[in-house]
């Protein structure tokens, strides 16, 4: 069974499970466990059905933490693709609509548009664009090869390893299905990724994602989320 398929289990579909905010734009974004779900079978559909990404193939991530991230990351593992940061070498390469990608097959330009609109004709020279060509796919994932434990998964780790480490983070931080979790945390980095991301759904908590974070905003949407954990990258950090 998928890394995915592991984490997304406990959810009930009606449930959010991402909420994301940019405090740069004033957008607020909640993804139910069901529609994140739809948007992680369809990214996972594409990969298999365009460029033939099967359990182990390198799939670079350079994207900061978003709502159109997560349904990235979770297809990617849904048909078994091991998560890089590094883009060299990699099958496809999800990349902000400035970013390059050199090194990999495929560059696949991510809009990051708080309502999942594609680049219309405006598409980054050199790239494809994922939300136009993800879109079109199946809501759900039937995967025709099997995903072991010991598939890479995450920078080399098998998914096992990942999954053992992001529940004994959320361990740590005390978190339950009944948490719902304030966050600043990037994913750029595979640390980011465990310690933002995936200790959050290993605990099958409610994860309130802030981009470009201010401090007083923060505050705001820790009482508006009704948010029982906070984690932080170093910066704006809700008032004392």
């Amino acid at each position: 069974m998928s890394l995915t398929e592991r984490l997304l289990r406990p959810y009930q579909p009606a449930r959010p499970l991402v909420t994301h905010y940019d405090d740069a734009t004033g957008s607020r974004v909640e993804l139910s466990a069901a529609t994140l779900r739809n948007w992680a079978a369809k990214t996972a559909n594409w990969l298999v059905d365009e460029y033939d990404v099967e359990p182990g193939t390198r799939v670079a991530v350079s994207l900061p933490a978003h709502w159109q991230t997560a349904g990235i990351l979770l297809g990617a593992w849904w048909c078994g693709a091991q998560v890089v940061t590094d883009p060299a070498g990699a099958t496809v390469a999800f990349v902000p609509p400035a970013g390059s990608a050199a090194g990999a097959e495929i560059v696949a330009a991510v809009s990051l548009d708080p309502m999942g609109r594609d680049f219309g004709s405006a598409v980054p020279g050199g790239t494809v664009d994922y939300i136009a060509e993800a879109r079109v796919h199946g809501d759900d994932f039937l995967a025709l090869a099997t995903v072991s434990g010991s598939t890479p998964c995450l920078e080399g780790s098998t998914l096992d390893a990942v999954l053992d480490e992001a529940r004994a983070r959320a361990g740590t931080k005390e978190l339950t299905g009944e948490s719902r979790v304030l966050s600043t945390v990037e994913w750029k980095t595979a640390e980011g990724i465990m310690e933002g991301f995936l200790s959050v759904l290993a605990a099958g908590a409610s994860l309130v994602q802030v981009s470009n974070p201010v401090a007083e905003s923060l505050a705001k949407h820790a009482r508006t989320e009704r948010t029982t954990f906070q984690q932080f990258d170093p910066g704006p950090a809700l008032p004392a």
